[in-house]
């Protein structure tokens, strides 16, 4: 099991970042994430392996001015 920005999901070996956001409907282009409190950065969603009990935090970057 991990938490994504508190949400319970089922955790899968080799499961990554983006297969969470994925999961979550996350589809937004200016996403920033954390796991376990340590930033990910965005080239290596696809290839960061989150693990059993990872708490997970994606925030979505909004424009404006």
């Amino acid at each position: 099991m991990i938490a994504v920005n508190g949400n319970k999901l089922p955790w899968k070996e080799g499961m990554t970042v983006n297969d969470a956001l994925a999961a979550m409907k996350y589809d937004f282009a200016h996403i920033t994430v954390t796991v376990n409190g340590e930033f990910v950065e965005p080239d290596d969603f696809d290839s960061c392996a989150l693990p059993d009990l990872a708490d997970m935090k994606a925030i979505h970057l909004h424009h404006g001015g």
